[in-house]
């Protein structure tokens, strides 16, 4: 078994790496000077299974270009099987036609994925659970569940818990985070999107009064929804408010935005590389997903049950 990362996440490439007690492989991935991405495999890839791991955050063209590449001179090398592990899956919110003339990009990048020469995908809370449905190849999808459900119980273990769901799609997502949560109460925000981007916040759907709430979502981009459902929460009568996002996108203003809301704290995994803006923020914490990374792919590896991961 052989890892190899591209630029995107080089920390967490890393940690994973030390848990597996495997060093990356020795490659070079660079720029010529117009900006087109070479890359170079610089030991002996023939026959082996080989674990790709790149996410495809901003900057998500370059970043998907890298791991395309990346793929491609590994096939190219030889290598026996090919997974690409992609802890945060770019384009997945564009996962169905959402108007007149629109594309699919999800679908898109899911065919370039496996058109360049992988054997197998391995993410991490899918933004959509169809997607794994656009590849044509054996897609994994883990959750970030377990890792939050455990920091959860390890810092706020003691108060009167009751998870919400930011919006009426995300209710699976809070529902199985409850039930790993002794069976937490679920409340639901009722949201208005007008555009992209943009969110206001209705009612809230159950009785918050005096409840320590978990908000919980696959990611947080713009932190607009984030925020008005903390505020909506507080006002509601929440003691506290804090929110558990597996990806932190976190454009545009969002830091700004987390750091002068209501929320006590946003919890975030490493799927992505660290903003230099997030650095100093005091409502922003990290929690890790190396460990179920490299327990993951050490399975696939040794073609044991990924699933039970969970159970």
């Amino acid at each position: 078994m052989k890892l190899m990362t591209g630029n995107a996440n080089l920390p967490l490439a890393r940690d994973v790496a030390r848990y597996l007690d495997l060093s990356l492989t020795d490659a070079s991935v660079r720029r010529f000077a117009d900006e087109e991405v070479f890359v170079e495999i610089h030991e002996n890839v023939r026959g082996e299974d080989v674990f790709v791991l790149q996410s495809t955050g901003y900057p998500a063209n370059d970043n998907l270009m890298e791991l395309l590449i990346c793929i491609d001179a590994l096939r190219r090398a030889s290598a026996k099987r090919i997974t690409a592990v992609i802890p945060y899956f770019g384009y997945a919110r564009q996962d169905r036609k959402s108007g007149s003339r629109t594309p699919i990009s999800a679908k898109l990048v899911a065919n370039l994925i496996t058109v360049a020469g992988a054997n197998r995908v391995l993410s991490i809370d899918l933004h959509a659970g169809q997607i794994q449905g656009f590849f044509d190849i054996p897609t994994d999808n883990l959750f970030a569940a377990p890792v939050m459900s455990a920091d959860i119980v390890a810092r706020y273990g003691g108060r009167n818990l009751m998870v919400v769901s930011p919006d009426v799609g995300g209710v699976v997502r809070a529902r199985a985070l409850a039930k790993r949560l002794d069976n937490a109460p679920l409340a639901i925000v009722d949201k208005r999107r007008e555009r992209a981007g943009e969110s206001e916040v209705m009612n809230i759907i159950g009785d918050v009064e005096g409840r320590f709430c978990v908000l919980i979502d696959d990611m947080v981009d713009s932190a607009g929804t984030l925020c008005n459902a903390a505020a909506a929460l507080k006002q509601a009568g929440a003691a506290d408010v804090v929110a558990y996002c597996t990806h932190g996108v976190l454009s545009g203003g969002a830091v700004a935005r987390v750091e002068s809301s209501a929320l006590l704290e946003l919890v975030i995994t490493d799927s992505i590389g660290q903003h230099d803006v997030i650095k100093d923020a005091k409502r922003i914490r990290h929690l890790t997903i190396a460990p179920l990374l490299a327990e993951a792919i050490k399975r696939i590896a040794d073609e044991t049950s990924v699933s039970s991961l969970f159970d």
